[in-house]
């Protein structure tokens, strides 16, 4: 009995064994998840042929998984809350409303990353598809990194500033054309820790 059970020791310890130790893909996933008290997206928009106009996001949630080995194959997932959307003035009620984001009906606008190409050691441009309105297309987020990803540990946070030019028009907000102009500039302030 005591030879028998020496053997299933022998055959099970080292499958038990290589279970515990994470595979290189895993070794090599770096995973994230926003900080929502330091993170907000900011919309900017063409006013009056002169001037910009500024709506904020300050609440965010998202995922990011990088796998330092093949950059190519990011996960990334940011879903804004547009109900807390805000300009600072009497805008704010307007850009809420039916004609521009329907807050009521679409509360969420969600950007889902497909691939990343490294433009540099702390820059790349991110292809994905954004959600506003209720309508899905799709963009290239162009992003800059706070440092070098693989040089970053395993514990530590890694801020992201991601930007990108729409035409709201696709996405069923063209409302007054002659006062606010077509292109929104988008910008993804998000820092990332370890999640």
């Amino acid at each position: 009995m005591e030879l028998f059970l020496r053997r299933v020791i022998c055959l099970v310890l080292p499958l038990f064994g290589a279970l515990l130790i994470p595979t290189s893909a895993d070794a090599a996933a770096r995973r994230y998840v926003v900080d929502d008290t330091h993170s907000q997206v900011d919309a900017k928009v063409p006013f009056l042929g002169i001037a910009t106009k500024t709506a904020r996001f300050p609440d965010m949630k998202g995922a990011l998984s990088l796998d330092i080995e093949n950059y190519e194959q990011v996960s990334m997932t940011v879903d804004v809350d547009a109900r807390t959307l805000t300009t600072g003035d009497s805008e704010t009620k307007r850009l809420r409303g039916k004609q521009f984001f329907d807050v009521a009906n679409h509360p969420t606008v969600r950007f889902v990353a497909q691939r990343m190409e490294l433009t540099g050691e702390r820059s790349g441009v991110v292809t994905g598809l954004m959600t506003a309105k209720g309508v899905t297309r799709p963009v290239k987020l162009a992003i800059g990194f706070s440092k070098v990803p693989w040089e970053a540990g395993p514990d530590e946070p890694l801020s992201i500033v991601g930007t990108t030019t729409i035409d709201r028009r696709q996405f069923g907000m063209g409302a007054f054309p002659i006062l606010i102009g077509h292109n929104v500039k988008i910008t993804i302030h998000a820092r990332m820790v370890p999640g």
